[in-house]
């Protein structure tokens, strides 16, 4: 877990890197009928675009949010670590799936138009199973493993010079 404010800024980059790109391959995937090798290129046009997005939302609006909630219900000292994980997990799905799926339909399914609740609601529907899948499986531990590896390293050669 960051421990600092320049560790937040790093693990939410990371974690909005990996998130965001999968889910953009995920959209276009769905949008073009199946998952191909251009899929994974096709996504670097729109990373530029969304990741701000969320960068901006999960810093600044739902990580203090689900910090918030997370902290409320659990006692730090005396929960296991891994059900705060895992809180903190599922309150950012449940918040920003909703959030970038808006994002993602203003700016690339048509933005404001007749039909905009319809197709952000069935974006939304169709990124949950997806955004929590990848979350909890694929993503989190990724960047928790990352990260916990840069600063590993950073701590032990810390305490040798220390030393």
């Amino acid at each position: 877990m960051p421990k600092s404010l320049g560790q937040e800024i790093l693990f939410t980059i990371l974690m909005v890197f990996v998130m965001v790109y999968a889910m953009i391959c995920y959209n276009i995937a769905l949008a073009t009928g199946g998952m191909t090798n251009s899929v994974f290129l096709l996504a670097f046009h729109e990373l530029p675009i969304m990741a701000p997005i969320a960068l901006v939302l999960d810093f600044f609006i739902v990580g203090p949010i689900v910090k918030k909630i997370t902290f409320k219900k659990f006692d730090v000292k005396a929960t296991n670590p891994v059900f705060i994980v895992l809180s903190i997990s599922i309150c950012s799905i449940w918040l920003m799936c909703p959030l970038m799926s808006l994002a993602a339909t203003i700016l690339f399914k048509g933005g404001f138009q007749k039909e905009m609740i319809s197709i952000w609601l069935q974006t939304t529907a169709f990124n949950y199973p997806m955004a929590a899948f990848w979350q909890l499986l694929v993503a989190g531990p990724l960047v928790r493993g990352i990260f916990g590896l840069i600063f590993k390293k950073k701590d032990s050669s810390t305490t040798t010079e220390e030393a």
